[in-house]
């Protein structure tokens, strides 16, 4: 059972993967819930499992979404979409993958959370989520960018609480190691994802976030988690050293 007031709440990313389990669990925790994705007929799938508004939209274009917010009392947003198109050295990357993980991982979440703040910060009460990663706050191989959109989105998501303090907003920030999604999947594969980062290894599971996000929410509204790193136990927290099962 919830112990805060918040009614509504947007999470993007909801076609799969962690954005999906956070919809279907803030949905289980009693909220209004907006999922926001770019496969209809996952969200209508999903909409079918559970009580919760589905939106068609690709991020890029987030200026879609200011009558969202202008006409509804957002309490919560989950920043949770991220993309990942390819892994490779930077030198070899394209420019249209960089400008793709900058519009979707950094450009898109700091609107969404400029559209949210006004009717949170009028209402006092808010809490505003970025789902980050171990890449923001460790170097990895092969992801010089996606890792420089997650450093600058903790980076914000430190500035952002100065701002607003006194405001009654929370703002969070979750930062796991690996997690077994379909992120690497459009690198990689379905078959080289499994291969490679999943079969042999003891990931933590989209629902394992889903968790952590309903736990920070139901502290006293006094109480800001402001970031949670976490890892899988045989996952180094630098995130470069990982064992197999044993």
């Amino acid at each position: 059972m919830s112990k805060h007031s918040y009614k509504t709440a947007l999470v993007t990313g909801a076609s799969s993967g962690i954005g999906r389990e956070i919809a279907k669990r803030l949905v289980a925790d009693g909220l209004a819930v907006y999922a926001l994705g770019r496969d209809a007929a996952a969200l209508d799938t999903l909409s079918k499992e559970c009580d919760l508004t589905p939106l068609v939209l690709d991020l890029k274009d987030v200026a879609q979404l200011a009558s969202l917010f202008s006409e509804n009392e957002i309490d919560v947003v989950v920043n949770n979409a991220g993309l990942l198109p390819a892994l490779g050295r930077f030198a070899e990357t394209s420019p249209v993958d960089v400008d793709s993980m900058i519009d979707v991982n950094l450009r898109a979440p700091l609107h969404l959370a400029q559209m949210a703040l006004e009717g949170m910060i009028n209402r006092k009460r808010g809490h505003l989520f970025f789902i980050g990663s171990s890449a923001g706050r460790f170097p990895h191989p092969n992801t010089a960018v996606y890792g420089a959109t997650k450093a600058a989105i903790s980076m914000f998501c430190d500035s952002l609480r100065c701002d607003l303090l006194g405001t009654g907003v929370r703002v969070s920030e979750i930062a796991p190691g690996r997690v077994q999604t379909s992120l690497y999947r459009t690198a990689l594969g379905d078959e080289g994802a499994n291969k490679k980062l999943y079969d042999s290894y003891r990931s933590i599971q989209p629902e394992h976030i889903a968790e952590l996000i309903v736990a920070a929410l139901n502290l006293p509204d006094y109480v800001n988690v402001s970031r949670l790193e976490v890892f899988p136990t045989d996952q180094a927290p630098g995130g470069s050293q990982i064992v197999a099962n044993q």
